[in-house]
């Protein structure tokens, strides 16, 4: 596959020079681990003393990652991303809370990002989290076997009650709906929901999407149970793949609880599961559709390869490349470019309830090795090619 993905220009075609210095001046920050820390920190601060910190968080790490406050004020950039023939996933990335009501709006939320999606051409997807619609306890103590206390079900009834309201929505829209991945010691329970949902409603086509977190090294066998399942009782898969989320964590729990991690030995060995779990997927693409989410360039191209290979066009219905927004242009843009179905992660949400979903991309940028500085390598390209 020849190389695509070093075109700055069609990279950051949509960029102005001031957002393209902007964005060089992030992902110097963001390079610095020991900046990312007392930023994190001193902003963790500012927001729970209520200190008047948005507007300056709004300017400039905020309007980078994010697509705006609410759903209405994304339109600008869902446009713009679109006419470069990139879509927008618009993701209320307000974390999960432990109450009721934050779970209901959460819903509310959701089933009224349907209706826009129903509406737009441009927003192919919605989204949303396990937690945003059941306490992470109670799904963890769903996936370890432990009964539930009469008000614990009653509980757990309303969460199957979102989910249930959620996807019947989404099949009688005609929309796809994805279901983010989460922690391992919570996600057999939210696997579970997710794959009822399957059952319900992907029988003639695939509605609903589950999220397969390839650090794992039990996923590939775990997706072939799912598949005989599926050819059992007549459904169809979706699955948006991608690495994972949550690697410290997850190792970390492992070895205080005393377990075997669930998570891959290496990066090489993450790599090679990732790109294994594609490659199946492509060859059952009669029952199952993919999700790609992936910044990782080489997994881009053996896609790519696969599909050429298996004369699978560009814009085969069944395959979409995802990536976050703020991140990867030069993959999105460049895939889109070539006629390729590309959608971008559209976080959207009031400025200090979505903070610890930035702090988190802001974390995972510095830990990944190689991320950030391709993606200063490539803005410094393009700033010397506008001359900045």
């Amino acid at each position: 596959m020849k190389s695509i993905f070093e075109n700055t220009a069609t990279a950051f075609a949509l960029k102005t020079d001031a957002e393209l210095e902007r964005a060089y001046f992030l992902f110097k920050m963001i390079a610095n681990e020991p900046l990312v820390r007392i930023g994190t920190a001193m902003t963790n601060f500012a927001i729970k003393a209520k200190l008047p910190v948005e507007g300056l968080i709004r300017a400039t790490v905020f309007d980078h990652f994010c697509g705006g406050i609410s759903e209405k004020d994304c339109l600008p950039v869902v446009d713009k991303l679109f006419t470069k023939g990139v879509s927008s996933v618009l993701d209320y990335s307000v974390e999960g809370k432990d109450t009721e009501d934050p779970l209901d709006e959460a819903l509310e939320m959701i089933l009224k990002v349907l209706d826009f999606v129903k509406e737009k051409e441009a927003i192919p997807f919605a989204v949303f989290k396990p937690t945003g619609y059941g306490r992470f306890s109670l799904f963890q103590k769903k996936t370890e076997g432990i009964p539930f206390t009469a008000e614990e079900q009653s509980e757990w009834d309303r969460v199957v009650a979102r989910f249930e309201k959620t996807c019947q929505k989404a099949y009688d829209l005609d929309v796809a709906l994805l279901i983010d991945g989460e922690e391992s010691w919570m996600q057999d329970a939210a696997d579970e929901l997710a794959e009822e949902m399957m059952r319900k409603y992907n029988k003639e086509k695939v509605v609903v999407y589950n999220t397969l977190q390839l650090y794992r090294w039990d996923r590939l066998d775990y997706l072939k149970a799912l598949q005989q399942r599926a050819a059992q009782d007549g459904f169809k898969i979706g699955m948006k793949v991608v690495r994972g989320a949550y690697m410290e964590k997850e190792n970390e729990r492992a070895l205080e609880k005393g377990y075997p991690s669930p998570i891959c030995g290496s990066k090489a060995a993450t790599d090679t599961n990732y790109d294994t779990v594609v490659a199946y997927m492509l060859e059952n693409l009669d029952t199952m559709s993919i999700y790609m989410g992936t910044h990782n360039e080489e997994s881009c191209y053996k896609m790519l390869d696969l599909m050429n290979h298996k004369n699978l066009a560009p814009n085969n219905p069944s395959i979409w490349f995802g990536q976050l927004y703020g991140m990867s242009d030069h993959i999105s843009f460049n895939l889109a470019a070539s006629g390729f179905n590309v959608s971008k992660y559209l976080p959207f949400g009031p400025v200090r309830d979505v903070m610890p979903y930035l702090i988190r991309r802001a974390e995972e940028n510095t830990s990944v090795a190689g991320q950030t500085s391709r993606e200063l390598n490539l803005l410094k390209i393009e700033r010397k090619r506008r001359k900045i």
